[in-house]
């Protein structure tokens, strides 16, 4: 029977894309971040650049009830999923500032999944739930001078020492670094025992040894703080001792997977905000008397954007689902930030091209999204070793 009018299906592109991980709870709390990140976030993104953001941002983000949206409800959190830490990084992104959403990903989903899974009663009253509250701000210190993506070659030891612990070395990268309050730091605790001789600690950044040596200066992610520390004879009761004394490698490559997977998220969300504002110009800026928009080249740039970010979308959410729900598809996760950082950059250079002159320019914000974004190809991995942890998950 031949379909009549009303029974054709037609396509409506400006519906509101829906996804199984998402429920309508998940709905309401996008909207409720979104609306609070464009009206108090986004309008500092400039100023910001210039002086980093303030930690009144995270006081804030604690009062709203956004920075333990998958932490219990005993410690102060919501009591949510894994998928709307997703939101909250996706919708981050509309701030304007990597480096803004950089800082509070470190918070909620680097430094405070350790602290929830491996730390005692004790700990999480300690650090969890101020860090719920945004009173209390967190970072997490893995990389050193000599050991980034080879996180084996770690040198900061700590030394048992009667009831304490001596701890030595330095870090550097380390953002929220500054402003921090605590670092889940990862030393050497055992030189001869591989990868069982590593172990995490919570050190308060105000003990005595711990130095703050300096603010570094970064191509992009301005208004994030990126410190370099050192560790000079840092004592530490065994108490702050994070997880079990030897599996610290193991607490943290465990980590690192879901601050790759937020990434992942967080790379999408920022190519779909650099396409939108400039599929916005080119359907104001016009050039031969017409919108640049319509123009065959323009508008296949834009389609070509357009499905190498629905592609790398699609990958993040169907991964998310499996490691939402107890799997742990660390060669998927991999593949996915691999292929989301990238495609963000490319999104992002293509954003830039389209703009021409004005896209090299800073008052348009495309050139800070291009040097923002950038960055998820090194942090959390490099595209080498996700290459080499995909190659090797195959034998190779």
């Amino acid at each position: 029977m031949a379909a009549t009018t009303g029974d054709v299906l037609k396509p409506d592109f400006g519906a509101q894309r829906k996804h199984m991980i998402f429920t309508e709870e998940h709905d309401r709390l996008r909207e409720s971040i979104h609306a609070f990140v464009v009206k108090e976030l986004a309008p500092h993104a400039d100023e910001w650049e210039e002086t980093t953001f303030p930690n009144s941002v995270l006081e804030r983000m604690g009062e709203l009830g956004f920075l333990g949206l998958s932490m219990p409800e005993e410690y102060g959190g919501q009591g949510g999923d894994y998928f709307a830490n997703l939101v909250l990084a996706e919708e981050m992104a509309y701030a304007g500032s990597g480096g803004l959403a950089m800082g509070v990903a470190v918070h909620t989903d680097m430094a405070m999944p350790p602290i929830h899974l491996f730390g005692t009663e004790e700990q999480k009253q300690q650090w969890l739930v101020p860090a719920i509250q945004g009173t209390k701000i967190l970072c997490l210190g893995i990389t050193e001078p000599d050991a980034g993506s080879d996180v084996a070659g770690i040198k900061t030891r700590a030394v048992k020492d009667g009831d304490e612990y001596v701890i030595n070395g330095s870090k550097t990268y380390i953002t929220n670094g500054h402003r921090a309050d605590v670092i889940v730091l990862v030393t050497k605790t055992d030189d001869s025992a591989g990868y069982d001789g590593f172990t995490l600690f919570l050190v308060p950044m105000d003990t005595p040894g711990v130095i703050r040596e300096k603010k570094l200066e970064k191509l992009g992610m301005h208004a994030s703080d990126t410190a370099l520390l050192a560790f000079q004879d840092v004592r530490v009761p065994a108490s702050a001792v994070l997880g079990q004394v030897g599996k610290g490698f193991y607490h943290i490559m465990w980590e690192l997977q879901g601050e790759r997977l937020i990434g992942a998220a967080g790379s999408v969300a920022g190519a779909q905000h650099v396409f939108d504002q400039t599929l916005k110009y080119a359907q104001e800026r016009t050039a031969f008397g017409r919108q640049i928009g319509h123009f065959q080249v323009i508008r296949h740039k834009f389609a070509e954007m357009a499905t190498k970010i629905e592609s790398a979308r699609q990958m993040v959410y169907s991964t998310a689902w499996r490691f939402g729900n107890g799997e742990y598809p660390v060669r998927e996760i991999s593949m996915a930030k691999l292929h989301a950082s990238r495609i963000a950059v490319e999104v992002a250079d293509e954003c830039i091209q389209i703009h021409g002159g004005a896209g090299y320019m800073k008052e348009y914000g495309v050139e800070r999204a291009w040097r923002d974004l950038r960055l998820n190809r090194i942090g959390a991995g490099t595209d080498e070793i996700m290459l080499d942890v995909i190659g090797r998950s195959y034998g190779l």
